[in-house]
């Protein structure tokens, strides 16, 4: 029996979110753009402060554009 792997499920669950994203946005390439923007400034903003070493910065980018796009009351006005 093939057993699957918590990164498997993960990397699915990150898929959907892209997929989500990529659904809301009015423009692929600018949500691209986006993430990718996200993605190196968490990358330099917390070099040092590690949270999860085997989260890359733009799996963490898709997530937390996903949350902010599903749940718009985590973002502070």
């Amino acid at each position: 029996m093939y057993k699957r792997s918590k990164f498997e499920t993960s990397q699915t669950q990150v898929m959907y979110r892209a997929e989500d994203l990529i659904r809301a946005a009015s423009n692929r390439y600018r949500i691209t753009v986006q993430v990718a923007n996200r993605a190196k400034r968490r990358r330099y903003e917390d070099f040092e402060n590690i949270d999860d070493p085997m989260m890359k910065p733009v799996i963490r980018a898709i997530i937390e554009m996903s949350d902010e796009l599903t749940q718009p009351e985590i973002i502070g006005e």
